[in-house]
């Protein structure tokens, strides 16, 4: 492991909060940062160069999908993950236990994350079929793609990732929901660390085998869901195995996030990066960013562009309303991306409207340049000391006014 691997350069002052840099063989992120999603070795509808151009200065591609389709061996063959995608900087992958599990409960894009519900051990959506069957071992699992049966253990999840050669890669773990039973999240937060052992022990042979590639950092992933205590133990846990850096996952309530970031980081080693995966709302960010996190990912930016769905400083709105059909000003006139500098909210209601491939691509453009940005004013604001200020002013404007006003 680089020794200099991250540094904090500066504190949020009375909070767990900081602004530093992770140093990764592609280069450096300077942190807090908005990692974006390019799943399978692409952000949808996005050129990487334009990514670039926008500010990303990471991408995430997931080892599940990458897996099933070309396979890790092809990514291996083309030179690793950013020359497989010409992406020039940084990249991640997450082990493709969150797939395996979402998919193979049938929640496609999301876990339940309904707290009111009755709960139990065994979990899956309304109508479908148990794709995915979890042992103390690994998981055996249904393609979502063809239905072949494929088998993911911790060490064949590093495998996959040490194939794909991303420069920060996560350890294999069981995701649970808000409905699993308190006795069954015991009982993953303790299989979740079993094989967080294991990861690190191929991981460290993988790497003495591939000495001729760049060395991976290996986040391990803290688990527990609302559980101060397990989150607490799950940390506790993964902070003395040897990990680079730590994720932050599982299933938790919107209004609990800053709560249960707060207990996680508490338990972590200052001197290391940690991930919050699966999170990009404006209120979300401020709140993870002061209680510790350090990076994020979400898909959430590009997947609403696709809907039509747009962020604007006054909130975000769907862009196919009928009253944006004449409206000739940007999406958000205070946005400095190409979408904004060039188009019009009547031309791409008009391509939404006539189902034109472009309206993907202008909107994803926004989205993600609107997150980008955000989080790079929130960490500037942390070196200049107005946090605070920032988040009252963004998060007022943005919750508290009428929508693309």
């Amino acid at each position: 492991m680089n020794e200099q691997f991250f540094e904090v350069r500066a504190d949020l002052p009375g909070r767990a909060g900081r602004v530093g840099t992770i140093h990764t063989p592609h280069g450096d992120i300077q942190t807090p940062a908005f990692i974006a999603v390019g799943t399978a070795a692409t952000v949808k509808a996005v050129l990487p160069d334009t990514m670039k151009d926008l500010g990303a200065q990471a991408v995430l591609s997931n080892a599940y999908h990458l897996y099933l389709q070309p396979g890790p061996d092809v990514v291996d063959e083309a030179g690793g993950l950013g020359a497989f995608m010409n992406w020039p900087g940084p990249t991640f992958t997450d082990s493709g236990g969150f797939q395996v599990m979402s998919l193979g409960v049938g929640f496609k894009k999301v876990l339940a994350m309904d707290a009111s519900r009755v709960q139990a051990d065994d979990v899956i959506a309304a109508g479908k079929e148990r794709l995915a069957h979890v042992d103390e071992d690994g998981v055996t699992f249904r393609s979502h793609r063809d239905g072949t049966t494929h088998r993911f253990t911790p060490e064949v999840s590093i495998g996959i990732q040490h194939q794909l050669g991303a420069d920060i890669i996560f350890a294999f773990d069981e995701l649970t929901t808000l409905v699993n039973t308190r006795s069954y999240q015991e009982q993953s937060v303790r299989r979740t660390h079993d094989w967080a052992v294991r990861c690190v022990a191929e991981h460290r042979r993988l790497t003495e085998v591939r000495r001729d590639k760049p060395y991976q950092a290996l986040f391990g992933v803290v688990q527990g869901a609302q559980y101060e205590d397990l989150r607490r133990q799950a940390a506790r846990g993964l902070a003395e195995i040897g990990f680079d850096g730590f994720g932050i996952g599982g299933a938790l309530e919107k209004q609990n996030l800053a709560t249960i970031v707060g207990w996680v980081t508490e338990e972590l080693p200052d001197d290391k990066p940690r991930h919050l995966l699966g999170i990009s709302e404006p209120d979300d960010l401020f709140a993870a960013v002061a209680a510790g996190a350090d990076t994020f990912d979400c898909v959430s930016p590009s997947r609403v562009a696709r809907n039509a769905a747009v962020y604007s400083a006054t909130g975000r709105f769907n862009i196919t309303g009928a009253r944006f059909k004449r409206d000739f000003t940007p999406i958000d006139d205070e946005c400095d991306c190409y979408t904004c500098a060039n188009y019009t909210r009547a031309y791409i209601h008009h391509l939404f409207k006539a189902k034109e491939m472009l309206s993907s691509t202008l909107c994803t453009i926004h989205n993600e340049r609107f997150i980008i940005s955000l989080v790079d004013r929130i960490r500037q604001s942390i070196l200049d000391g107005r946090f605070d200020e920032l988040q009252t002013e963004v998060l007022g404007r943005y919750y508290g006014s009428s929508a693309a006003s």
